[in-house]
């Protein structure tokens, strides 16, 4: 039998200098927290029921000096004047459904439309902004679970959904994904976090050396929207299949990606077929020599490369988020898949499990 572990008994302040009591509130009639996940290697998680956010998490650089490397913010208000999807789980469907319009079973279902016309991470309230059920069961496990339910921002079906955070002492954070229906809809959950593996988000973390197992990617329009066939990354800047630092072609005037993108905004099609056990990604900070690798069981990983941070974010004591202070790898599957049926399907049926898997494992390089 599971036992509930309070995360009353975690610290008033974390490691990272957040102050718990800044994130317990209401909203919408639940209550919030800040939950604390720690390894015995002094690694740190903090992570709010409100969107299922990571808030921060301190790894160790090459010194042994714990730096949090991803953004956030000080408070649930802050979450709540900000609207923003940094650290969030992100559904009932991540990315874009072009129009908003969604077929099931000849069915026509009139999606929220937030974006330019389109739903874009689930719609104007998508999973970001509610409030999940929380159940800690050790200093390194987490549970959240929330139903959405039927016709929520236009989606079909009341859907059960439930995502695990799993601290290891091999400094790993896993994270797994699980859902099922009452009636056909769509489905495709990730999170947003926002990485600075440098620790400093003052600075632009262009410099970072990303690799990418992808010989393929998916071309958008200038509404950050797939175009609905895959390109060979050969030969273009959004080949990062030998690691390349991410500013080298990101202001490419030549390349009509990246002014489509702003920069990189883009789902890369993984060689890795869904394995787990192989690498899909690799970020590396030549600053503090942080490594994070990611392994999923997603067929792709969306890369944003902080394009629209302007400096109106004020983020975790007192600093300014300036363009490219961050960079998003979110495994997930394609955007706008329900409207390319040749592409891995979204479709989620009644007796179905929905299961998605991510590992984000944090190394250094001495």
């Amino acid at each position: 039998m599971l036992t509930a572990y309070s995360c009353n008994k975690g610290p008033s302040v974390t490691h990272s200098g957040l102050k718990t009591k800044n994130f317990q509130t209401v909203v919408d009639g639940k209550s919030t927290a800040l939950y604390v996940l720690k390894n015995k290697k002094g690694m740190e998680v903090c992570i709010t029921n409100y969107g299922g956010r990571i808030v921060s998490m301190m790894v160790p650089d090459k010194e042994g000096k714990f730096r949090d490397v991803v953004l956030g913010f000080d408070s649930i208000q802050d979450y709540l004047q900000q609207k923003t999807d940094l650290g969030a789980v992100i559904g009932r469907y991540a990315d874009y459904i072009k129009g908003g319009r969604l077929v099931i079973g000849g069915k026509v279902f009139h999606l929220s439309q937030n974006i330019s016309g389109n739903c874009f991470n689930g719609g104007e309230n998508g999973f970001q902004d509610k409030v999940f059920d929380a159940q800690q069961l050790s200093n390194t496990k987490l549970v959240l679970t929330y139903i959405s339910k039927n016709e929520e921002e236009g989606f079909p079906g009341n859907l059960m959904c439930s995502v695990t955070f799993k601290l290891t002492d091999d400094n790993c954070l896993d994270i797994c994904y699980n859902a099922d229906t009452d009636r056909p809809t769509v489905a495709n959950l990730t999170n947003r976090i926002y990485f600075n593996l440098g620790g400093d988000p003052l600075l632009s973390n262009t410099d970072e050396l990303l690799t990418i197992l992808a010989d393929y990617y998916l071309p958008i329009n200038s509404s950050f929207i797939p175009r609905g066939r895959k390109a060979k990354v050969a030969g273009t800047p959004m080949d990062f299949r030998k690691s390349m630092s991410i500013g080298k072609n990101i202001n490419n005037s030549r390349s009509i990606q990246i002014k489509n993108g702003q920069g990189y905004n883009h789902c890369y099609v993984l060689n890795t077929q869904e394995d787990i056990t192989t690498v899909s990604a690799e970020l590396v900070s030549p600053v503090t020599g942080i490594i994070l690798a990611i392994y999923t069981t997603e067929p792709g990983i969306q890369l944003y490369s902080g394009n629209l941070l302007d400096g109106t974010l004020k983020g975790k004591h007192g600093i300014i988020y300036n363009q490219r202070a961050a960079v998003v790898l979110a495994p997930q599957k394609f955007p706008n898949s329900p409207n390319h049926p040749k592409w891995p399907s979204t479709l989620l049926k009644p007796g179905q499990k929905y299961i998605g898997h991510t590992i984000l494992k944090f190394t250094v390089k001495k």
